[in-house]
């Protein structure tokens, strides 16, 4: 598969890559975006109080402090500089959602993960790295049938410390027998970002999700790419 020209000039080193770990939400999960669409068109008539008079970036913020409040607030923190306080508090604020509607309702599927998946599987050994609590995580998983494609899933449960903490990465890495820096952590926001880098793991950032590329950049992501399918033109078979 040909490379998207906007990224030649990525820092991220293939070969290295023995193991590919992914986010949830905004990585293999579809951020809602029924939801961004319905409160972006409701915000129009107050267009003229956001940046650009785009009300769809503020309208999917309020859907992440929705969907993962600990990762909205982290991310709001970052920006302040005082990231490093709300770390401290972060398992805290990554509370299990137990949503009420059922599951073909609340779960959607990027397109083009499951058939990525069903190819990476057979030549490296995948992980799921999630804020998402266990059960939701299990949830979304089973409902789409991916279940059988991870040979581990890390929840906010796993560990003591869940992301922008290296934990569950070092967790996951160890869990496939090997170590951070054979393996390569995929996700949408600053906070999975940082959490590969300070595992030493590789780190490619999606925009099929909640971050936008300048954040994504900033924290130093290795690749980024359009949607989280992409990574397949990246890695060596």
């Amino acid at each position: 598969m040909k490379k998207d020209k906007k990224f030649d000039h990525a820092k991220i080193d293939p070969g290295r890559i023995k193991a590919v770990l992914f986010d949830v939400d905004g990585t293999l999960s579809d951020t809602d975006d029924h939801l961004v669409a319905r409160i972006s068109r409701r915000l129009k008539p107050l267009a003229w109080l956001f940046k650009d008079r785009d009300s769809r970036k503020f309208a999917r913020r309020l859907v992440m402090a929705a969907e993962t409040p600990g990762n909205f607030v982290y991310q709001i923190a970052d920006r302040l500089g005082i990231d490093k306080f709300f770390a401290k508090y972060y398992k805290v604020l990554s509370t299990r959602r137990l949503a009420k509607k059922p599951s073909k309702e609340r779960f959607w599927l990027i397109p083009g993960v499951r058939e990525m998946l069903e190819a990476l599987s057979h030549d490296y050994p995948l992980g799921v790295v999630s804020a998402r609590d266990e059960l939701s995580t299990k949830e979304f998983l089973n409902h789409f049938e991916l279940t059988s494609f991870f040979d581990v899933i890390v929840t906010s449960q796993t560990c003591r410390f869940t992301k922008p903490y290296p934990d569950p990465v070092i967790y996951a890495a160890k869990a496939l027998g090997m170590t951070p820096g054979d393996c390569v952590m995929v996700g949408d926001t600053i906070v999975d970002i940082k959490s590969g880098k300070s595992a030493g793991a590789q780190t490619v950032a999606v925009l099929c999700g909640f971050g936008t590329e300048k954040e994504l950049a900033r924290v130093g992501a290795d690749l980024i790419l359009q949607t989280t399918p992409d990574i397949q033109s990246y890695l060596s078979y």
